[in-house]
């Protein structure tokens, strides 16, 4: 794709003469008192420059690196060209959520990571002209012409509205396929809106998507839950095709002695108590828990860990420590998150294992911890550790959150659609079931013809673009089944 101006001169050597910058960031005083996200807009003069560093390497690594494979070069080329309208349109074809990914991808370790100079010059700044661009994209009520796409007559019901869902339902309607996204929640997003807290993801950007792809043509029934407001018989007579995407939302409490304590939380009702309180979504089973003036410890050293204390921070909380076991850089979440908690004072214990949550009279205390010697891992270079129990200590805390991450939730009636799931509690798909003695192309398909599942449901607690790129991959499937 040749989209350079001719008119404007290409500085070729710009990775060299200017560097890196991303959004700028409010003052670390005025982020801890709200929850607002934390990263100011850039200007189009910022946008263009940066994305003139970009080399437009002959195999872009980036791109390959990105689970959606977004043409991340063609689109940089384009803003550098001040051609905003079109990088927004290019963006689009691969990606349904790009403002989105933008904000909550972990660009250090997918596309900004493989940057061709990330070594020695710092990477493009890819997320965050991905999220501008497709900020004023929405801001200027842009959207695709899709008048020229036939109506096949075909319909297909998606239950779950989060990342996978939204994905594989934005694809189908680009092609003539009507698309009916159920929900149980008020709002679509799933995690999205109910999990990840407005300092990293304003509930007003989720609801400009809502709008987008109710333009295109997607039908969403929020409130609606399956087995109650609508059977899955129903499901199964009115559609072509089911696609399900309902994510997982049980927390894992590692069988820590003690969890059972008043003062323990789970990290996912936590978050979403808060965003309920914030957003007024009355959502009985999530009730709000003010940390003010507590000492909150936080269990693990993921996303969503980072979540929590942050959270923590914010509701005025008297000390937040976030205990890992093992080194900072061991850590499973976004690089930067643990930056902007270090900024914002949370403090962090590393190579530390909890052993139990010590309590008294049925109330929290603290967390007995143990030190851990970390040692290469000869097999997949990752770092296992050992606890040495003879060097322990105990910190004292009001309230622990458990954030070791989550667990599959499968619904009862996912065996009324055939539906089968391995010892973990995953949706069985077809090329994992091996259900056919014939080598399958199909990654989505589950074992009862018509039914396709993806995201976390599939595949575990996973990225939110790894579950926009299966439910693409399931509107692909669907399509093909349905002959279209």
């Amino acid at each position: 794709m040749s989209t350079q101006d001719s008119s404007k001169k290409i500085d070729l050597l710009a990775f060299i003469n200017r560097p890196r910058e991303t959004n700028k960031k409010r003052s670390i005083n005025e982020r801890r008192k709200d929850f607002d996200e934390i990263y100011i807009t850039q200007q189009k003069p910022e946008l263009s420059q940066q994305a003139e560093r970009c080399l437009d390497c002959g195999n872009p690594y980036c791109e390959w690196k990105c689970p959606l494979h977004n043409y991340i070069p063609n689109w940089l080329a384009l803003v550098r060209d001040e051609q905003f309208e079109q990088a927004a349109k290019l963006m689009h074809e691969t990606n349904p959520l790009p403002e989105i990914c933008g904000r909550v991808c972990p660009q250090d370790r997918l596309c900004e990571q493989a940057c061709t100079i990330n070594t020695g010059f710092g990477a493009v700044a890819i997320g965050a002209i991905e999220k501008n661009i497709a900020d004023r994209a929405l801001a200027q009520n842009w959207r695709p012409d899709l008048t020229q796409i036939e109506q096949t007559g075909k319909q297909v019901a998606i239950v779950g509205a989060g990342p996978a869902g939204l994905g594989c339902a934005e694809l189908l309607v680009r092609n003539g396929v009507k698309a009916v996204v159920f929900d149980q929640y008020p709002e679509i997003g799933g995690l999205l809106t109910f999990g990840i807290p407005g300092f990293k993801l304003e509930k007003d950007v989720v609801v400009r998507r809502r709008l987008f792809l109710e333009d295109l043509g997607v039908e969403f029934r929020l409130n609606t839950r399956v087995g109650e407001q609508i059977s899955t018989a129903t499901l199964q007579a009115d559609f072509d095709a089911i696609f399900l995407a309902t994510g997982c939302y049980s927390s894992v409490d590692g069988n820590l002695p003690g969890r059972n304590s008043e003062g323990v939380i789970n990290a996912l009702d936590y978050l979403i108590g808060n965003i309920n309180q914030q957003q007024n979504y009355q959502l009985k089973d999530f009730p709000f828990t003010d940390l003010n003036g507590k000492q909150v410890v936080v269990l693990g050293g993921g996303d969503t860990a980072m979540d929590c204390v942050r959270s923590a921070v914010r509701q005025q909380a008297a000390s937040v420590t976030c205990v890992y076991r093992r080194d900072r850089e061991s850590m499973p979440g976004s690089a930067q998150e643990i930056v902007n908690a270090i900024e914002e004072g949370v403090e962090f214990e590393f190579n530390r294992q909890p052993l139990s949550i010590v309590e008294k009279s049925g109330k929290v205390q603290g967390v007995k911890l143990a030190e851990t010697q970390l040692k290469q891992d000869a097999d997949d270079g990752r770092k296992t550790f050992i606890v040495n129990e003879n060097k322990t200590q105990l910190i004292n805390a009001d309230v622990v959150i458990l954030a070791f991450g989550f667990k599959p939730s499968p619904a009862s009636w996912l065996e009324d659609l055939g539906v089968t799931l391995d010892e973990y509690g995953l949706v069985k798909t077809l090329s994992a079931a091996k259900a056919t003695p014939e080598p399958t192309e199909y990654a989505q398909r589950t074992e009862s013809e018509g039914v396709y599942a993806g995201g976390d449901m599939v595949r575990g607690a996973d990225l939110v673009v790894t579950a926009i790129a299966e439910g693409r991959q399931a509107a692909r499937e669907i399509m093909d089944y349905l002959e279209v």
